[in-house]
């Protein structure tokens, strides 16, 4: 890992969590991207200004001083229970590190961050739909199959 640094994002690292997520989601894509960069990066960090302060988190590693990935955290609140217990769970999305940069322990220094944060601020659970690649990683750090999880997907696949 070397000299990369991993850290809470902040209201300033929009523009880098804009970027990083624009290249997360073209990566493999060739051609047929329906939107222009500057457009996507602009409208992204507006989504990420207007919620980075409340339900979500973000951590981003910079190695060399340049972005070069992050992972995303969304706090979901339950219902109030008379059962004394934790009253947040964490929904883990947009996990991403830079191909140049893959392979070197990021990954895990930013699941380490993200878990340390879950424990820390006493989160009930974090639950995650990994991608085939992404699955080890996660399986890795302490995730497992539910046993009481049910999903209907609504959107078209």
């Amino acid at each position: 890992m070397g000299d990369t640094v991993i850290r809470r994002a902040e209201i300033s690292d929009v523009r880098a969590l804009a970027e990083l997520r624009w290249r997360f989601k073209t990566e493999d894509e060739d051609a047929g991207i329906p939107q222009d960069e500057a457009e996507f990066v602009a409208g992204c960090q507006e989504w990420l200004r207007a919620r980075i302060a409340g339900p979500w988190r973000a951590w981003l590693a910079e190695g060399d001083g340049r972005p070069c990935g992050h992972v995303f955290l969304c706090l979901v609140e339950k219902v109030p229970s008379p059962y004394p217990g934790p009253d947040m769970l964490g929904y883990v999305t947009n996990f991403y590190v830079t191909p140049e940069r893959r392979d070197q322990g990021i990954g895990g220094a930013l699941m380490t961050a993200l878990n340390r944060y879950a424990h820390d601020h006493d989160l009930d659970t974090l639950i995650v739909w990994p991608s085939h690649r992404s699955a080890p990683l996660y399986r890795r750090h302490g995730y497992d199959s539910p046993t009481e999880l049910l999903e209907l997907p609504i959107a078209p696949t």
